[in-house]
C-alpha cells in the first residue's frame, strides 16, 4: 500500500477555491434591490465599526491623550501628515485631508476583514467598493483641477505645452486615456486584484491543510503541517498588504490631486 495516497474509505475530496468565493449566497432581503450577502454584511459592519471607533476616540479629546486617543490620532496622522500635507503642502493638505484620511481608513478596515476569523474575506475583494473609492478620488482630482485652473485644466491636460501641434493627433488621445480613463481603472484594479489573490491563496492553504489532516490518509498529514505553516505566514503577509494597499490608494489619490493643482500637470 502506498502511504502517500489518500485513503479511498474517507471519501474526502479537495475543493480548490474559485471566484464563487466572491459571490456568496444572499442572507437578507433576497429578491429585492437591497439584497445583502456576506460580503455586503461585512462592509456594513465595518462601516458601523469605523463610526463607533472614531466617535469613541474623539468625543472627549484631551490635551494629554490616553492610549485609545493616541491610537486614533496616529491612525489619522499617517495619511494626513505623511501623505496629504507632505505632498500638497499645509494649506491644500488640510483642505483634502478629510478625503485622504477617509479613503485610507476605509480601505484599511475593509482590507483587514480578510484575515479576521468568521469574516475571512476583505470588503474590498469585490469590485463595488474599490470602484466607489476610485470614483471619489477621480472626482476630487477633476474638482481640484477645475477649481485651480478653470477650463484651462482640460486644455493643459490634453494639449501639453511645448508639443508641436501636429503631434497632438497622437499625444491628445494618449493623454485622454492615461489621465481620464486609466487612473480610476488602475486604482480600482490594483486594490481589487491584491485582495482577491490574497483571499484565494489563504483559502487554498487552509483548505489544503484541512484536507491533508482530516481527509487524506497515509503520510499526507505531514504535508498538512507544512500548508498550515505557509497559511499562517501568508496571513501575516496579508496584514502587511492590507496596510500597504490602504497607504498606496491614499498616496495615489493625493498624487493625482497634486498633479491637478500643479501649474503644469
Amino acid at each position: 500500500m502506498n502511504l502517500l495516497l489518500p485513503t479511498a474509505s474517507d471519501g474526502g475530496e479537495f475543493h480548490a477555491p474559485s471566484v464563487a468565493e466572491f459571490f456568496p449566497e444572499i442572507v437578507l432581503f433576497e429578491g429585492t434591490p437591497f439584497a445583502i450577502n456576506r460580503i455586503m454584511m461585512i462592509r456594513l459592519i465595518v462601516l458601523v465599526l469605523i463610526l463607533v471607533v472614531f466617535w469613541l476616540g474623539t468625543r472627549k479629546l484631551r490635551i494629554v491623550p490616553g492610549r485609545f486617543q493616541s491610537a486614533i490620532e496616529m491612525l489619522i496622522d499617517l495619511p494626513r501628515k505623511s501623505v496629504a500635507e507632505d505632498l500638497l503642502g499645509e494649506k491644500d493638505g488640510k483642505r483634502f485631508a478629510p478625503l485622504i484620511v477617509a479613503i485610507f481608513v476605509t480601505v484599511l478596515f475593509m482590507n483587514l476583514t480578510g484575515v479576521i476569523p468568521f469574516a475571512n474575506i476583505a470588503g474590498t475583494s469585490v469590485i463595488g467598493l474599490p470602484l466607489v473609492l476610485a470614483v471619489a478620488a477621480y472626482i476630487a482630482f477633476i474638482w481640484a483641477g477645475i477649481r485651480k485652473h478653470g477650463g484651462g485644466f482640460f486644455k493643459t491636460a490634453l494639449f501639453p505645452t511645448g508639443v508641436p501641434w501636429p503631434l497632438y493627433i497622437i499625444v491628445t488621445p494618449i493623454e485622454i486615456v492615461s489621465t481620464f480613463v486609466l487612473r480610476p481603472v488602475t486604482l480600482t484594479l490594483r486594490l481589487l486584484m491584491n485582495m482577491m489573490v490574497g483571499h484565494l491563496l489563504l483559502v487554498l492553504f487552509f483548505a489544503a491543510t484541512h484536507f491533508f489532516l482530516f481527509s487524506a490518509g497515509g503520510l499526507f498529514p505531514i504535508l498538512g503541517v507544512g500548508t498550515f505553516a505557509f497559511g499562517f505566514a501568508f496571513t501575516l503577509f496579508e496584514l502587511l498588504v492590507a496596510v500597504l494597499q490602504a497607504y498606496v490608494f491614499a498616496l495615489l489619490t493625493t498624487v493625482y490631486i497634486q498633479l491637478a493643482l500643479a501649474d503644469e500637470h
